[in-house]
């Protein structure tokens, strides 16, 4: 299967979000990347593969589930950086300057992310999806401060859009002390 597209429903309910991750598996051809509860008592369902499978899985939910959900995305030739960030396996051995895009939802920060990757050179370190975060979501990223710059704008225009933004941060010349706090 090809995997170049991802897509994500975040629901308000354990049960409907159980039952998405099944319809989804159900109606379309697609892998399964995480299925699990987040803080606040939500339930976030991220799916993988073919653009147009990825878009059937998604609708069917919300044709299914419209009451129980939060927010949902379907993101096309995702950046292949968001893999490692969203399992925790990136490394980075020094901070340029450092972006922090903080977000309510757990789709408007995968988005956001996405956007900012795709917007500037810059590294993605991290992403964090509501766990111990009360719901929330927040990515960092590193780079030159000006690439820096524009992919947190991008992103932050993104989650904004969507009215889920809580914060957008660039800091330059961090101390390397934070790194070892982020990873």
């Amino acid at each position: 299967m090809e995997m170049n597209s991802i897509g994500l429903v975040e629901l308000s309910s354990i049960a409907a979000g159980m039952q998405a991750a099944d319809i989804m598996l159900k109606t379309s051809e697609v892998e399964l990347i995480l299925s699990r509860t987040i803080c606040s008592g939500k339930y976030m369902v991220l799916v993988g593969g073919d653009v147009a499978e990825v878009q059937t899985a998604v609708d069917a939910v919300a044709d299914t589930l419209d009451y129980a959900i939060i927010d949902t995305f379907v993101i096309p030739n995702v950046h292949k950086d968001i893999f490692p960030a969203l399992s925790g396996h990136t490394t980075s051995e020094e901070l340029e300057s450092l972006g922090i895009l903080e977000s309510f939802s757990v789709a408007s920060l995968i988005e956001g992310a996405d956007a900012a990757v795709k917007a500037a050179s810059v590294k993605l370190i991290e992403i964090r999806l509501a766990m111990a975060l009360g719901g929330k979501a927040f990515c960092t990223l590193t780079g030159e401060v000006a690439a820096v710059t524009s992919a947190v704008d991008s992103g932050a225009m993104i989650i904004a859009d969507k009215g889920m933004l809580v914060n957008k941060v660039v800091i330059a010349q961090p101390r390397k002390e934070l790194l070892s706090e982020m990873i």
